[in-house]
């Protein structure tokens, strides 16, 4: 876990510093792959689009651990597989772009960037938060905790889980496109939930939990049904609760530009949480 930790550091600072890395995440490689199997339909076409990839990337992966090289070869791997399933950009760097655009036009670019589905994002406070930790999660948490349990193969595999299960551009028949989101969805729930619980602790516990619990009290979708449908409700809550709370004044709930910016915030602490909690965790086993 240990070695994890620091190449989560390492890939976090190379994607920070070089923001330029996004251009090279390039996924017309998976795009033919999955266009080569159109006589396969439904959950089939899916775990072979996804499973034949993710065996080749547990090959290399086990080859390089098994060398003789104290883990470097696996290393320098586990790097580069998280540099490219990381974003495709900081969520960070689009939010910045909307709150410094300096004309309406370049705001409206900026958003276009954040958005996380096909639907247009509006200027509207609520779905602009929303759209900030869906992308979070999807370019960042979900790819570190998948990364955490499984190495390299878990963030190869939750990445190529998301190109199947959101990319409207890939010519799926409908049986396929819904098994894709299935998958999708369903490796998004844990992390959704770790992003809700780390959000209870750096912003408002109360607003935060009864938000949570309220979505599903309201939503009639059950707790074990794996989608992450609730983050964005949960998002919403802890952000207003912080923004109401402001500097010793209370600032307005429908300014996106106030929302944003402390969205950003709070991202960035989960982002602090989860890797302490890690950091705790490798620092038991030493002294266990």
């Amino acid at each position: 876990m240990a070695l994890r930790l620091l190449a989560v550091f390492v890939a976090l600072v190379i994607c920070w510093s070089v923001p330029q890395l996004s251009r090279w995440r390039d996924d017309r490689w998976f795009r033919g792959w999955v266009n080569r199997l159109g006589d396969l339909s439904g959950p089939g076409r899916v775990a072979v689009a996804w499973l034949v990839p993710l065996a080749a990337c547990a090959l290399v992966a086990g080859i390089l651990q098994a060398l003789p090289l104290f883990d470097i070869a696996w290393f320098v791997f586990a790097v580069i597989v998280l540099v490219y399933t990381l974003g495709p950009r900081e969520v960070e760097a689009d939010i910045d772009g909307i709150l410094r655009a300096s004309d309406t036009l370049r705001r409206d670019e900026a958003v276009v960037r954040l958005q996380h589905d096909e639907e247009p994002l509006p200027w509207f406070a609520p779905a602009l938060v929303e759209a900030a930790f869906y992308a979070a999660l999807r370019r960042r948490f979900g790819v570190l905790f998948w990364f955490f349990v499984f190495g390299p193969v878990g963030a190869f595999g939750y990445r190529l889980a998301q190109w199947l299960g959101r990319q409207a551009s890939l010519a799926l028949d409908g049986d396929t496109r819904t098994a894709a989101r299935r998958l999708a969805d369903a490796l998004d729930w844990i992390p959704a939930h770790l992003m809700v619980f780390a959000m209870a602790l750096v912003s408002d516990f109360d607003a935060v939990v009864g938000a949570w619990k309220h979505w599903h009290r309201q939503s009639g979708s059950p707790r074990s049904r794996l989608e992450p449908d609730f983050l964005g409700a949960v998002a919403r809550a802890g952000v207003d609760a912080d923004v109401e709370a402001g500097d010793g004044y209370v600032q307005d709930v429908s300014d996106p530009l106030a929302e944003l910016e402390d969205a950003r915030r709070v991202i960035r602490r989960v982002l602090v949480v989860w890797l302490a909690v890690v950091a705790v965790i490798v620092l038991g086993a030493w002294f266990a």
